[in-house]
């Protein structure tokens, strides 16, 4: 029977939230908490990173004029319980599903999501960037920036640090820090010095000060030392001093009466003001606490017992051949290095990270030094292989060309979560990988069309005295046997894998299967391209000899990626032939179902057919065929 929430169900927005009393408001953080377990146990999404910003969410709602105060939330998987409060409370229901509400901050979606988010540490950039639009505009609004203690390891939060102090914009960053590794000194003591330095008699005190020691400068610098060791004595602000920042904190994250006064004194304080907080992941549900990993991101669990739905597949993820590999490859080169910008479990490095853990590297969310990183081990000999997203390599840009390509550094990029990823959206979809790289030099890309393939690829890529990419989606392959043994594929070579008449589907990755469906139908020859570059250009110049019609298939954007790099080879070879490039749209694809999505995209058997009929009607109209 489902749980009933009387309290939250009265609030749908903000202002009811402010018509309670402060005495109702932990009543509400556990009704809350209650409804974010049963919601997601259903939808599946982020978990232990919402359940733990509970108390922050509604003090922040309760103390801010929202949405005319801006807040900011970095990453935004911890942003469930901000979009219930805001009026999307029965949007939960199809969370992350098609048509429904996203699982990030949306500015489409609600004008209580100030900034759109879904990648790390920008969050104190954004609200810079508001805050000083703010003051020039003569606005009475906050901005505030919401950033967890993980994202404080990428250096766009510092480059936004030390701007914002430089320019003492009127600015507030809460850390939320949900490490406990300062836990110790968050307790009565911690609380209630947090409660009076935000206080309007100490900033007076405090300000006055200044200006009467304003004349006297060894006494200023003295009275500055005395109060940075008095707060240094429980709380661990120096740095952020340093940045130009007013620093509270550390305190308690789930005390709501703390909180609410703490955020209350230090809204009308005015310049760059840093709030640290420490919060349990998980908070309140037993099985996310204890294991707040799995339950960061989590498919539908029961909300009693907390035991994950078991997949009734036995298929293994390419992420998990990813994993298997990388271990079987360690076990045979002692060169191998492995690397991940702070996606163990996500990119299948945890058995690695346990076998060989002096091989092993976090560089935490910094995706830039991780490319570098890497270049600096492949200089002295080593072999780097580096466990991305494709939706986070785009962050590392200019690393991957200027570090790695120009000096053609031996190294291997294993890049998940290639093409669509279903319920996390645009902002994680890898969409643009094959556009982005194959326009740099010195790197071989690959692009497999299942599970034994993958692992071909990656052990070619591992060994090719070069830059090598292999791109793969995510969720399971198809099924098909595994080879154990680390063989490898001949470069730039393809496959025909079926024969047929007038038309020919070169197809790069894992659409494969489902253009041979669409082959049946229409009788075509269906191409494994396996390589994006380089490319196998005879076979391409063969096919275009010898059929009336080329067709290519891909998952990525159509500009620039593989179909442009065929285009390009047939007209190097001054060859005129129709040919048909199908793969994504030009815009951003939503969350939903993966397969919904690809239908939508034209990308399945009914999706393809119908583009080639409609293309072959074209061209007898226009006398082509």
């Amino acid at each position: 029977m489902n749980q009933t929430f009387p309290l939250l169900e009265q609030i749908n927005s903000p202002i009811d939230l402010r018509l309670l009393p402060e005495s109702q408001l932990p009543l509400l953080a556990n009704e809350l908490r209650s409804f974010l377990v049963q919601s997601v146990s259903r939808t599946g999404g982020h978990l232990a990173s919402n359940l733990g910003t509970v108390e922050l969410t509604i003090a922040l709602h309760y103390v801010f004029n929202t949405p005319d105060d801006r807040l900011v939330w970095d990453v935004g998987h911890q942003s469930y319980s901000h979009k219930i409060l805001t009026g999307r409370r029965s949007g939960m229901q199809a969370l992350r599903q098609d048509n429904g509400i996203s699982g990030f901050p949306k500015r489409t979606e609600s004008p209580y999501d100030s900034f759109g988010v879904g990648h790390s540490s920008t969050s104190i950039s954004a609200a810079l960037g508001m805050a000083i639009a703010i003051k020039k505009l003569g606005l009475n609004r906050k901005a505030i920036a919401i950033i967890g203690d993980g994202a404080m390891t990428a250096g766009m939060a510092f480059e936004a640090l030390n701007h914002a102090g430089d320019v003492n914009a009127d600015l507030l960053v809460i850390l939320n820090d949900n490490d406990m590794s300062i836990s110790p000194n968050v307790g009565g003591l911690s609380n209630h010095l947090a409660r009076l330095l935000s206080s309007q008699l100490y900033t007076s005190v405090r300000e006055g000060g200044k200006q009467l020691l304003k004349g006297m400068p060894s006494v200023k610098e003295f009275a500055r030392r005395t109060e940075e060791y008095m707060k240094g004595m429980v709380v661990s602000g120096t740095l952020f001093e340093e940045l130009g920042f007013n620093y509270i904190g550390p305190i308690d994250g789930h005390d709501l009466p703390t909180l609410i006064k703490t955020l209350t004194n230090m809204k009308v304080l005015e310049g760059a003001q840093f709030l640290h907080i420490v919060t349990k992941k998980g908070k309140g549900f037993p099985s996310a606490e204890n294991d707040p990993c799995i339950y960061h991101g989590v498919s539908a669990f029961d909300p009693k017992t907390g035991a994950i739905k078991p997949s009734n597949s036995t298929i293994p993820t390419y992420t998990q051949i990813f994993g298997q590999w990388l271990c079987d490859m360690a076990a045979e080169d002692k060169r191998l290095i492995g690397i991940t910008p702070a996606m163990c479990e996500g990119s299948g490095l945890v058995e690695f990270s346990r076998h060989y853990p002096d091989r092993y590297f976090d560089v935490g969310i910094a995706e830039q030094h991780s490319v570098t990183f890497a270049a600096g081990l492949a200089c002295e000999g080593f072999k780097p292989v580096v466990a991305i997203y494709s939706t986070f390599l785009q962050r590392a840009y200019d690393q991957l060309i200027h570090d790695v390509a120009i000096q053609n550094l031996p190294m291997l990029f294993a890049i998940d979560r290639a093409g669509l990823v279903g319920p996390d959206g645009a902002t994680h979809a890898g969409t643009f990988d094959l556009a982005y790289l194959r326009c740099i030099p010195n790197i071989v890309i690959m692009t497999p069309t299942d599970e034994n393939e993958c692992r071909q690829m990656l052990t070619t890529g591992f060994k090719y005295n070069g830059i090598a990419a292999v791109r793969y989606p995510r969720g399971q392959g198809t099924g098909c046997a595994v080879d154990k043994t680390l063989s490898t594929l001949p470069i730039g070579k393809a496959e025909i894998c079926r024969q047929g008449q007038n038309i020919a589907l070169l197809v790069f990755g894992t659409l494969l299967q489902t253009a041979l469906q669409v082959a049946e139908q229409l009788d075509a020859t269906v191409v494994n391209m396996r390589f994006v570059k380089p490319l196998d250009t005879a076979l391409i110049i063969e096919m275009a000899t010898h059929y009336q019609l080329l067709v290519t298939i891909e998952e990525n954007v159509i500009m620039g990626g593989a179909g442009s790099a065929v285009n390009e080879a047939l007209q190097a070879a001054a060859l005129a032939i129709p040919i048909l490039n199908l793969g994504l749209p030009d815009h951003f694809i939503e969350h939903g179902n993966t397969n919904t999505l690809l239908a939508q995209c034209g990308l399945n058997a009914t999706g393809i057919y119908h583009a080639i009929v409609h293309y072959q009607s074209k061209l007898i109209h226009h006398k082509i065929l």
